[in-house]
């Protein structure tokens, strides 16, 4: 039996590396009232639009008993409002509240400056292939995803 080197393949390392932008990110972000698992929704609606909470499942890539959960804490913390969807009466819109929004520039400059230190000594060049090398993937995965639900 040959040796099994597991950090030899991408899915071990980029696991480890998620998880550690994950929890540096929640390190920087905490103080304003955020979390790492909310900056998907966070990202969707910085704007100041407002999505039904199908769409921010869809979008954000999370199922939907998970986003019930995180919306309602957001909503508690203050971070999120509700309102009626024109569109369809069963359904609400979900947008952030000032407060959020008026705090997302201190949290978009924290994550800034954590990728940065976390891509020490990277060129940009390097920077750029690796963004261009992650985007490849992750459509790679999307696909492989979207025949499995299909089959």
């Amino acid at each position: 039996m040959t040796d099994w080197d597991l950090f030899a393949t991408p899915a071990p390392l980029i696991n480890m590396a998620s998880r550690s932008f994950a929890r540096l990110a929640e390190r920087r972000i905490k103080a304003l009232g955020f979390s790492a698992g909310q900056l998907p929704v966070l990202y969707l609606l910085r704007d100041g639009s407002a999505m039904s909470q199908k769409d921010l499942t869809l979008f954000a890539r999370i199922e939907q008993p998970s986003m019930a959960q995180m919306l309602a804490r957001m909503e508690r913390d203050g971070l999120i409002q509700r309102t009626p969807d024109p569109n369809d009466g069963r359904s609400s819109l979900v947008s952030l509240t000032e407060a959020a929004l008026a705090k997302l520039p201190m949290a978009r400059e924290a994550l800034k400056e954590g990728s940065e230190a976390a891509l020490a000594g990277f060129s940009d060049d390097e920077v750029a292939s690796l963004i261009g090398l992650m985007r490849h993937l992750n459509q790679n995965l999307d696909r492989m995803v979207a025949a499995e639900v299909a089959s």
